[in-house]
């Protein structure tokens, strides 16, 4: 056990701590570690489709909304890669997805004090400081620090329905692209999901439907294919004000606001849609009928793997889909034999800090209950905090990249008792509550 006690240990290494670990490097007073159980930054590898690009502007990168003078700004990025010109030729606000990951690591390779293939395995109270173990290279370790900061991110959420499945073509859509050859020799694949990845994998899949010989299915639960809200004063709703609001309201209305709050960052890209509009289009007229159905209002209820004996001993086989169609209460069967679980994630409080639960704030349902300032721990000493795990007391806010350096700046306030970044008050036209 190291005898020094950090001021903080961050735990996971997603854009949301090393956003973090970019802000308080200059801060001479505050010194952490950051452990990653992967060999390096790894956003979203399954997903990183040729040609996808992000869903929020360059800006919402891991500085430049608290610091727009940070050296681990994205346009640092491009200016130190040489292609800041190019990239202002493109004149898009949208960088391409696999270029986000680069950025990533090209930030994560400037920082000092990041140790990866840390895998944490518990957390314990100790002599008035966090002790954390975790499993690496050179073995067990224990490092000590004042507080925690909890960035391990939401694991793939797979409906109950499927989870007992088991065939080398059914994956979710995190490791998509490890499938992707596997899935495009099957003779059917079916997508389930209602966003902006099953959008996506459709897209990609749709575009060798021509010459790959499988049929293409999309099952969503939605009504229709939800447009990503996207207007100004929609998005103003990603505001301190908004939080502020959303904070103040009762944990029941909070969890009504969030399930009507999914289009505003859950839907898929207007012109994602239309693209895809477009390719169907273009495929009816070279092909006749397209081998593609797609299925709203439908939830799949139950799922079984039929295999042949063939089939057995390659690990394939196809799978029974029960799907339930809403509106008109019918239920039908769909076989398919590839199948990308499009589903989304779910924060799930992690196994490591069972030895401090007992100083953790949870809410009634068993969920933590962060305060305003991202805190988690009982005493309110500002001794543990959150990076995603807030959906239920903050709101669709949690998981946007483009109030990341926000969060963090509240952190670090907490952390130094000092504003070292300017935290914005107010930032909208409108109001969202009743005046005072």
């Amino acid at each position: 056990m190291s005898g020094r006690v950090h001021d903080f240990v961050g735990i996971g290494l997603g854009p949301f701590n090393l956003g973090l670990a970019a802000l308080t490097a200059p801060i001479p007073d505050l010194h952490g570690i950051f452990l990653e159980r992967k060999p390096n930054v790894d956003w979203h590898p399954g997903m990183l489709i040729e040609g996808t690009t992000m869903q929020v502007p360059f800006m919402a990168d891991l500085a430049t909304l608290a610091d727009p003078t940070s050296p681990y700004s994205f346009l640092n990025y491009l200016k130190e890669r040489g292609r800041l010109y190019p990239f202002y030729i493109r004149e898009s606000f949208f960088q391409l997805r696999a270029e986000f990951q680069d950025y990533l690591r090209w930030a994560a390779g400037k920082l000092d004090n990041l140790e990866f293939e840390r895998d944490v395995t518990g957390v314990t109270w100790e002599d008035g400081a966090y002790a954390v173990r975790s499993e690496g290279p050179g073995g067990e370790r224990v490092d000590r620090a004042k507080r925690l900061v909890l960035g391990t991110g939401t694991p793939p959420w797979v409906p109950p329905a499927c989870r007992e499945l088991e065939s080398d073509t059914v994956c979710h859509a995190s490791a998509y692209l490890q499938h992707r050859e596997r899935l495009k020799g099957c003779k059917s694949i079916t997508v389930v999901g209602s966003g902006q990845s099953a959008a996506e994998i459709y897209r990609d899949l749709l575009g060798g439907i021509d010459s790959g010989g499988y049929e293409l299915n999309w099952v969503t639960r939605s009504p229709r294919f939800f447009p990503l809200e996207y207007t100004k004063l929609t998005l103003e709703m990603t505001s301190p004000e908004y939080v502020d609001y959303f904070h103040g309201l009762p944990a029941a209305k909070r969890d009504e606001l969030n399930q009507a709050h999914k289009g505003l960052y859950k839907g898929i890209n207007a012109e994602l849609i239309n693209e895809i509009y477009d390719v169907l289009y273009e495929l009816r007229f070279a092909m006749g009928e397209v081998p593609t159905r797609l299925f709203t209002n439908c939830t799949v209820e139950k799922s079984t793997v039929e295999k042949s004996a063939a089939e057995q001993a390659a690990g394939r086989g196809s799978v029974r889909l029960g799907i339930r169609q809403h509106e008109q209460d019918r239920s039908f069967d769909l076989v398919t034999e590839g199948l990308v679980l499009a589903t989304g994630y779910s924060y799930r409080v992690p196994a490591f800090l069972d030895g401090v639960r007992d100083r953790l704030r949870f809410d009634a349902t068993g969920r933590l209950e962060p305060r305003r300032d991202y805190s988690v721990d009982k005493a309110g000493a500002g001794e543990v905090f959150v990076q995603n795990a807030e959906l239920a007391t903050h709101g669709f806010t949690a998981p946007d990249l483009g109030m990341a350096a926000y969060r963090n700046s509240w952190i670090i306030r907490s952390m130094t008792g000092r504003e070292v970044y300017p935290i914005e008050q107010r930032i909208g036209f409108q109001e969202f509550g009743a005046p005072s």
